[in-house]
């Protein structure tokens, strides 16, 4: 492998025989180091990359338009994307000259795939040199430990690898988060009240030692080693020896579930935006160990933090999409989710995985919506009585919303008025006046006048109950087709 600095290379992989790859663009380029290959129909994929990746694509995340086309490809180059393999013909549009021209720009090299090889194959190449990369860098690190390194060449999960360490060492070993949460999954926590209030205190304790795990931009916890009972202890060294041992698990602990966070990401996008097949959906979601009874979740008000936090150790995908972050799993999430302070957040029904989302994502924004509005943490589609009135098939709630409130919506959209929101929030505060008035900051006569000018677009009488049942059916399946605020 003629690789600059022990790394993977575009040009490397332009040398594997097996994988036919040609040069189409950005030749310059071609000594940019290779992390990972991975394949994406997104027209954006930059928010999941980490830099340094070979993005593949059959052509249908390839815009049509020249200008579409230099975008795109600017995107990648400026999210780090080492190259860009196109494969030959299957979905791709003809490729403009501005396209090939900003490649060439760029040094961002533009490499065609033969149709007979499977993008896997590319993956599967990279995968090994990273692999191989990954084991001589790892080999270097352990020299600093000795007679340790056994341990971890062996590949032990990480409570086996700490209970050889405890029977080396002479000491019992906890781990934990600055916060006193589990640091590694396996390893017990030790009492919080032990922990140092600074990492430059000194190390010995009563019976023991407590050190900082060492990690970029600060500590990522302690290691806390009392002496056994029985046992002879071998020191302060052994127990330096088993923070880094401990941190280099950290590391990799952190590294895998980043990556399954990725593409996780990644995943949920491209099933919301519906261009994975069932099947594909399904291995994914095993991949991620999501299986069996499922559902989308979107959650407002909250941080990726206290999300991320909560959902830790539960399987899951998670995506965030604007102001939204959605969320796939078991029903059993949406419990955890709602502890979270502050939390607003909708659950769909369950489905199976590999299923559509767009009836999940339109129950999840509705329920959603619902939880705003009564100040809940959690609103399950359903549970709100007048939901169980609604069609799930969204081409009945369109014409529902259009025999009903269509020349309202019309009105609204061209005047730049609030028939809509007025007459929905008139009723939502019981058909109270001087309440609704309040809450749209108006004059109660400003309202009526509103609602006499909703009722003659609508062509029904609000004082009859028939009719503002309909209205009021109308409104729910407008919000749950996500045409009102």
């Amino acid at each position: 492998m003629s690789v600059a600095g022990d790394k993977l290379t575009v040009e490397d992989l332009l040398s594997y025989p097996a994988l036919q790859l040609t040069v189409k663009a950005g030749s310059s380029g071609l000594g940019r180091s290779v992390s990972w290959a991975h394949a994406s129909e997104l027209d954006d994929p930059t928010p999941w990359l980490l830099g340094a990746e070979v993005i593949m694509t059959t052509g249908l995340a390839m815009p049509r338009t020249a200008a579409g086309q230099r975008a795109y490809l600017e995107r990648l180059d400026d999210a780090g994307v080492s190259a860009l393999a196109l494969s030959a013909q299957l979905h791709m549009p003809p490729l403009h000259d501005a396209f090939f021209r900003a490649a060439e720009e760029r040094g961002m090299p533009v490499l065609e795939v033969p149709l007979a090889v499977p993008f896997i194959a590319v993956s599967q190449e990279v995968a090994a040199s990273v692999q191989e990369d990954a084991r001589h860098r790892l080999g270097a690190q352990l020299q600093v430990f000795g007679s340790l390194r056994w341990l971890v060449a062996e590949n032990l999960d990480t409570p086996t690898l700490l209970r050889r360490l405890e029977r080396l060492s002479g000491y019992d070993v906890y781990l934990c988060t600055p916060q006193g949460r589990p640091l590694l999954p396996g390893v017990p926590v030790p009492d919080p009240g032990v922990l140092p209030a600074s990492v430059d205190a000194p190390p010995t304790v009563p019976g023991g030692f407590v050190l900082p795990v060492p990690a970029p931009g600060g500590p990522a916890g302690f290691l806390v080693a009392y002496e056994r009972e029985g046992a002879q202890p071998a020191g302060l060294a052994v127990v330096q020896h088993i923070a880094t041992v401990a941190a280099l698990r950290v590391a990799m602990v952190r590294n895998e579930r980043e990556t399954l966070r990725r593409e996780g990401a990644e995943t949920l996008a491209e099933l919301l935006q519906e261009v994975l097949d069932p099947e594909a959906a399904r291995r994914r979601l095993a991949r991620h160990a999501i299986e069996g009874d499922t559902v989308l979740i979107v959650v407002r008000r909250t941080t990726d933090e206290a999300l991320l936090r909560c959902l830790q150790d539960h399987p899951h995908l998670l995506l965030t999409w604007g102001e939204d972050r959605y969320v796939l799993g078991a029903p059993q999430l949406a419990d955890r989710i709602g502890e979270l302070p502050d939390v607003a957040a909708g659950m769909s029904r369950p489905f199976l995985p590999g299923a559509a989302l767009r009836v999940a994502q339109r129950e999840a924004l509705w329920a959603v919506s619902k939880a705003v509005e009564s100040g809940r943490p959690v609103i399950r589609y359903g549970d709100d009585s007048m939901g169980r009135w609604l069609p799930d098939d969204p081409a009945v709630l369109t014409a529902l919303v259009e025999h009903v409130l269509g020349a309202v919506l019309r009105y609204d959209e061209a005047h730049d008025s609030q028939l809509l929101v007025s007459a929905r929030t008139w009723m939502e505060r019981d058909r109270r006046t001087d309440a609704a008035a309040a809450a749209l900051h108006i004059h109660p006569n400003t309202l009526t006048y509103r609602l006499r000018r909703f009722g003659a677009l609508t062509d029904r009488d609000l004082a009859s109950t028939g009719a503002l049942a309909e209205v009021w059916l109308a409104i729910q399946a407008a919000g749950a087709l996500g045409l009102t605020d």
